[in-house]
């Protein structure tokens, strides 16, 4: 994974993110979930500021944001897919959704491609028993994967603006 940083990230830009909340505590998850739906991670300068605005310290924020697994430390990409690992998809052959994301984004479990295009993770279950094996592409669930329905899947979310308003 890349650790490369866009323009947009920027304090400025963090700032104006933060500023939008009144500076108190009630409104951390608020604006962790703003910041990690434009960036699609938690920066860290992001997250200092938020404490500093709010007045909590920022092992308190930190904690925060590592308790909840919608967030994460580490930059997403813009489209990020969720393998489906529980009992049912497993039996059904997640293994081989899994191995063919790898083959054809170039990435393994847990990273990011380094242009931030895409990202991928395995997860325990999704709820999608009855048409294991299933994956989650940013908001859409698949069913019945196979390798190669993850071809026709991953061309469907070519193409990706760093612009992420």
């Amino acid at each position: 994974m890349s650790s490369m940083s866009f323009p947009e990230e920027s304090q400025a830009a963090f700032s104006a993110i933060i500023q939008e909340y009144p500076g108190e505590k009630r409104y951390i998850i608020p604006i962790m979930h703003q910041l990690n739906k434009r960036y699609h991670y938690l920066p860290r300068p992001a997250l200092e500021l938020t404490a500093q605005h709010t007045g909590v310290p920022f092992s308190q924020v930190y904690s925060m944001a590592t308790f909840y697994k919608a967030f994460s430390l580490v930059p997403r990409g813009c489209h990020h897919f969720k393998v489906c690992d529980g009992t049912t998809c497993h039996i059904k052959g997640s293994r081989l959704i899994t191995d063919e994301l790898q083959k054809h984004l170039g990435i393994k479990i847990g990273e990011t491609s380094a242009d931030r295009q895409f990202s991928m993770e395995t997860v325990n279950c999704i709820g999608a028993c009855a048409i294991a094996p299933a994956l989650l592409a940013d908001d859409k669930v698949y069913p019945r994967v196979t390798p190669a329905s993850v071809r026709k899947i991953i061309r469907e979310y070519g193409g990706c603006s760093h612009d992420r308003s």
